[in-house]
């Protein structure tokens, strides 16, 4: 989608309904993919927690999707997809009253649009208790906590508290966490806030990003793991960071849906070409 005045590029507030809160994410559709170190060298530019990179398929509403953090490429990123979709609603590339569907590292994720919200279809992650105690440790150090169960995804690892209190307050070490091998690391805790079932906060010093804003694919692990504590399918998840988001899940089976909003605060194009 290059023209003579560059590669279009846009800046979207995501998991959000006003700009400048939620999670940023940069979203660039290109006719194809070029090298991953010139993508990776746009996502570093841009220096947002995620840049998304979309290529069309031959199939109409069916793209391909690849999402770089300022360090590295990642398997699984909610708030990016859902800028990315949001991106391709609001610039006429899609028909919005059909799914998208987006093509990607962990397999195909459907969404859907309805009135200002989008809804992305996301496999759940399940957490499993089998994190060894040197680590368990090294976590809860790191996070400044006296204690926490710990728990690990595929991903990432997850500590749950006792009070919200504990993951609004957080200071990290973001050095210490970064020597932790995970992709990131999940604070979750039951909420007390009306209309809120549980709080969560995320850090991935390791791929560049000492704290994520709205981490969609945390709550690939976090709506199963409250939905069972709690008895419900249908949650709501705040992540209470400096910006702040809300998710809305549902469990369906082995699926999560995350639904939320986006705002395109930026637009403009990358000069440099492809490679």
């Amino acid at each position: 989608m290059s023209s003579n005045t560059g590669i279009p590029i846009w800046q979207i507030d995501a998991f959000a309904d006003r700009p400048f809160a939620g999670n940023p994410a940069a979203v660039c559709i290109l006719d194809g993919y070029p090298s991953d170190e010139w993508m990776q060298n746009v996502a570093a530019e841009m220096n947002l927690s995620e840049t998304s990179f979309i290529v069309p398929t031959h199939d109409s509403n069916s793209f391909h999707l690849r999402w770089f953090t300022p360090a590295t490429e990642v398997d699984l990123c909610g708030h990016a997809t859902l800028a990315a979709a949001h991106t391709l609603i609001e610039q006429n590339r899609v028909d919005s009253s059909s799914p998208i569907r987006f093509q990607t590292r962990s397999g195909e994720l459907p969404c859907s649009h309805s009135d200002s919200r989008i809804t992305l279809s996301f496999p759940i992650v399940p957490a499993a208790d089998d994190v060894d105690s040197n680590t368990s440790n090294a976590l809860v150090a790191a996070l400044g906590i006296e204690e926490a169960i710990v728990l690990r995804t595929k991903f990432d690892l997850v500590a749950i508290v006792s009070a919200p209190s504990i993951v609004e307050s957080l200071r990290p070490d973001f050095n210490a966490l970064a020597n932790i091998e995970t992709r990131g690391t999940m604070t979750t805790a039951v909420s007390n806030t009306s209309g809120v079932d549980f709080v969560s906060r995320f850090f991935a010093p390791r791929c560049g990003i000492d704290e994520d804003p709205v981490t969609g694919s945390a709550h690939c692990c976090l709506a199963p793991y409250w939905g069972k504590r709690l008895n419900k399918s249908t949650l709501v998840g705040y992540q209470s960071s400096s910006r702040g988001g809300t998710v809305h899940c549902e469990v369906a089976g082995d699926r999560v849906l995350l639904t939320g909003s986006a705002v395109t605060v930026l637009e403009g194009h990358l000069l440099v070409d492809p490679k």
